[in-house]
């Protein structure tokens, strides 16, 4: 099960307190002050890991601390550190505030970090003729982790429109397939290799009027193509389902558009699919292609192949001229 939402809290670790200590002479009289400071507390961090794919693990555990640095001791002793705690997200989480919803920090990249709260500072001691004083508190805060796929290309298009049977046909990804709207629950990723290219493909489960708000989970699924570089746009040709493609594809790009602006814009290639059905297809698509005037559309049947090598030839063509532009 892909989990792409969590709300967690954190807190890093308090200060330790300073020591209120004196050198004392033969007869116990105060000497010189020589209380250490104390250790700071350790900071939340979070670090992007390849290792992990989902969100799942937050579902269970929901906080998380850091350690608070020692106490310090007599003789200038310093309070030891307290150790950061590293938390490990998905490439591709973005961090927001739970309260004001404000992005702290996307990392994308395995490896990137981010220091989401920082440790108390240690209180100082009297050594240097300064009050003793307790460690100061660590920050702490409830963040909400929203996690968006990674993938070259996101395939989109309303429920039953083949995109899972596609995806199972360009890569090793086997999605399950059935002739019912919603057979995909979550996004899926697929590694296509196509000649001399590899590239990652995202299914996103069927969209429908009104995603853009939330119907259907819409709003949980466009999320994910934010990242692509590529849309392909699968239109059920067949006329099985009883559906216009016309509309289909109008209202599908408004729900992108209502949704973000920057989904609208992407590269997009239309593909015509279900043309194995034959003559109720190819009239379909005759009466489609005047309706999308100066788009690329590729005539495919996922089902039994036909098209697929246009049709990540045109995706190629576009990743290439994305990467170089």
């Amino acid at each position: 099960m892909l989990i792409d939402t969590a709300r967690i809290y954190i807190k890093a670790g308090d200060g330790g307190d300073g020591c209120d200590s004196f050198e004392r002479d033969q007869s116990g009289r105060k000497m010189r002050p020589n209380g250490g400071p104390g250790g700071n507390g350790g900071a939340i961090i979070f670090k992007a890991d390849e290792n992990v794919r989902t969100l799942l693990d937050f579902q269970y555990r929901q906080h998380f601390e850091a350690k608070r640095g020692s106490h310090a001791s007599s003789n200038n002793k310093k309070g030891a550190f307290g150790e950061d705690r590293v938390i490990l997200i998905p490439p591709g989480t973005i961090i927001r505030d739970f309260g004001t919803k404000k992005a702290l920090a996307d990392l994308v990249k395995a490896g990137e970090s981010f220091p989401a709260c920082k440790g108390g500072e240690g209180g100082s001691g009297n050594s240097r003729f300064r009050t003793a004083e307790e460690g100061a508190k660590g920050e702490e805060k409830i963040v909400l982790l929203e996690l968006k796929l990674i993938a070259d290309v996101g395939i989109v298009g309303y429920p039953n429109a083949g995109k899972s049977t596609l995806i199972s046909r360009i890569s090793k990804a086997r999605p399950k397939i059935a002739d019912y709207p919603f057979t995909t629950k979550e996004p899926i990723l697929g590694v296509v290799r196509f000649k001399d290219n590899d590239f990652v493909v995202a299914d996103i489960p069927g969209l429908i009027e009104g995603a853009h708000a939330g119907k259907g989970l819409g709003d949980k699924f466009l999320r994910h193509v934010e990242r692509t570089k590529v849309l392909i746009h699968l239109i059920d040709m067949s006329g099985l389902s009883q559906r216009d493609p016309v509309k289909d594809y109008t209202q599908l790009n408004e729900e992108l558009r209502l949704y973000s602006d920057i989904l609208v814009k992407k590269p997009q290639i239309i593909a015509a699919n279900k043309m194995d059905v034959g003559a109720t297809a190819k009239e379909a698509l005759k009466k489609f292609k005047p309706a999308v005037k100066k788009k690329k559309i590729i005539p495919i049947s996922a089902k039994n192949g036909e098209g697929l090598n246009d049709l990540l030839s045109e995706v190629s063509k576009i990743l290439y001229n994305v990467k170089n532009a």
